[in-house]
């Protein structure tokens, strides 16, 4: 059975990064669950907003299937940009939502992690002072409604560049917030803490840019992977980063672009059928 990962958060889980600023991730044997189906993975993953973009889970899949190559993984996008800590309560639509999707998921795949990236919406006005609090009850509730008591679930931290300008100017308290985080995951024995150390902002100031989730997908794979924190910059993400764009395309994934491009009118049918076929150059 294919295996499976919930996604939750805020934006940065859901993704804002530049799709044009990073090499493509495809991969046949990773899915997204979009309108009750299975699809072959394509940025956004997540459709949140009408701009979304990179978000941390391609690089993370593709780092799994490389290692699991008998297998399939299947990305459950639920996160939602600008949300509070308050709008993952237990009774609250965005948990709920994300239970339904688990849910369904499970009904043909094996669930086997959550990553959850939220944080910078309360990062003022005080906000850390109750945030464990409610991160421990948002992940207890999450594993009791999904029947999965141990599923790991992969806490990722916010980064340094918030706090200084743009959308972010206001998010002052994320080192407390990211303190609190780091409290809750070293009670949890099944939460893993994920360092968000030297990622770099899009020109708004909140959002991680498209190589920087590159990275931290990476290490997000290196925490759900090892069971245990990522404290600092892998020293290898470039390298990690060059063999997953390297990766030789396979027929599918070819026919996938090739159809895209023609659907959106990028290319004629002729210079489709001649692509498809081998009689064309590949963009």
């Amino acid at each position: 059975m294919m295996k499976s990962i919930l996604l939750v958060g805020q934006s940065n889980m859901a993704g804002r990064g530049f799709i044009q600023g990073v090499p493509v991730l495809r991969h046949e044997r990773v899915k997204m669950l979009r309108n009750g189906r299975w699809q072959m993975m394509a940025e956004p993953i997540h459709f949140d907003r009408e701009v979304a973009g990179v978000g941390p889970a391609a690089s993370f899949a593709a780092a799994w299937v490389q290692a699991h190559p008998d297998e399939e993984l299947g990305l459950i996008p639920c996160a939602e940009g600008g949300s509070s800590i308050d709008e993952w309560a237990s009774d609250e639509m965005l948990m709920r939502h994300a239970i339904a999707e688990a849910k369904f998921a499970q009904e043909s795949s094996e669930l086997i992690g959550v990553l959850w990236h939220q944080g910078e919406s309360d990062s003022l006005k005080g906000g850390y002072h109750t945030y464990a609090a409610k991160l421990t009850a948002a992940f207890s509730h999450l594993r009791q409604a999904l029947g999965q008591a141990n599923i790991p679930i992969i806490v990722g931290q916010l980064p340094d560049f918030l706090g200084q300008e743009g959308f972010g100017a206001s998010a002052t308290e994320f080192n407390d917030i990211n303190r609190e985080m780091a409290n809750v995951v070293a009670q949890d024995p099944h939460s893993y803490l994920v360092n968000a150390a030297e990622l770099t902002a899009n020109p708004d100031g909140i959002h991680i840019d498209a190589a920087s989730q590159r990275r931290f997908g990476l290490r997000y794979y290196a925490a759900f992977a090892n069971q245990e924190d990522v404290l600092a910059v892998l020293p290898d993400e470039a390298i990690q980063l060059e063999a997953l764009y390297q990766r030789p395309e396979t027929p599918q994934e070819k026919m996938y672009r090739l159809s895209r491009a023609f659907a959106l009118g990028q290319m004629s049918y002729p210079e489709f059928i001649a692509q498809l076929t081998g009689e064309g150059t590949a963009k």
